[in-house]
C-alpha cells in the first residue's frame, strides 16, 4: 500500500520541511524530463509553506501596516539527476540565516522509493533573499518574523 502523503503545506520534521511535490505532464519537457525552471517552483513552495507552517505568511508580510516581501538575490544550484513525468517528489528546505535585513535557505530535492522515503538526490540549491519594501528597499526582518523564525534555523545543513 502507498503511504498517506502529509497535508497540502507538508511538514516540519525538527528544523527541516518536508513538502511532496508529484510530476505532473505540465511540469515537463517534450521528453517526459522536468523542464530545469520547475525545480525553482518546486524549491519556492517549499520555502512559501515553511514559512506558512511556522506562521509567517506572505500577504500578511505585504498587507501590515510596513509592507515588506522577501526578494531572492541570488542562488546556488545544482541539478544532478533528472525527474521524470509521474515520479513523487519531497523538496526539502533548511532555512541556515534570518537576520538583519537577509534569509538564507539551503534546499534540496528528492525521488521519493515506493515506500515514501528519499531514494535519489536530484537538485539542490542555495537561496539567498533580502527583505524589501514596496520601494525595493532593504528593510529588518520584522521581529514577529525573526522570533517565528529563532527556533527553527538550523545554522548549516546536517544532510537536508
Amino acid at each position: 500500500m502507498t503511504p498517506v502523503w502529509p497535508d497540502l503545506a507538508g511538514r516540519i520534521e525538527g528544523r527541516l520541511h518536508k513538502l511532496p511535490i508529484r510530476v505532473y505532464y505540465e511540469d515537463t519537457d517534450f521528453s517526459g524530463i522536468v523542464y530545469h525552471a520547475n525545480y525553482l517552483k518546486f524549491a519556492e513552495r517549499g520555502r512559501s509553506d515553511f514559512l506558512r507552517l511556522a506562521g509567517v505568511h506572505h500577504a500578511g508580510l505585504f498587507d501590515g501596516g510596513d509592507p515588506i516581501a522577501f526578494a531572492v538575490h541570488r542562488m546556488e544550484m545544482d541539478f544532478l539527476k533528472p525527474a521524470r513525468i509521474d515520479d513523487r517528489l519531497e523538496v526539502h528546505t533548511r532555512y541556515v540565516r534570518a537576520s538583519g535585513a537577509r534569509i538564507e535557505a539551503e534546499q534540496r530535492i528528492w525521488r521519493l522509493d515506493a515506500a515514501g522515503a528519499p531514494e535519489d538526490e536530484l537538485w539542490r540549491a542555495r537561496v539567498f533573499a533580502a527583505v524589501l519594501d514596496t520601494a525595493g528597499r532593504p528593510r529588518r526582518l520584522p521581529s514577529a518574523v525573526r522570533d517565528a523564525l529563532a527556533p527553527l534555523v538550523a545554522p548549516e545543513a546536517d544532510g537536508a
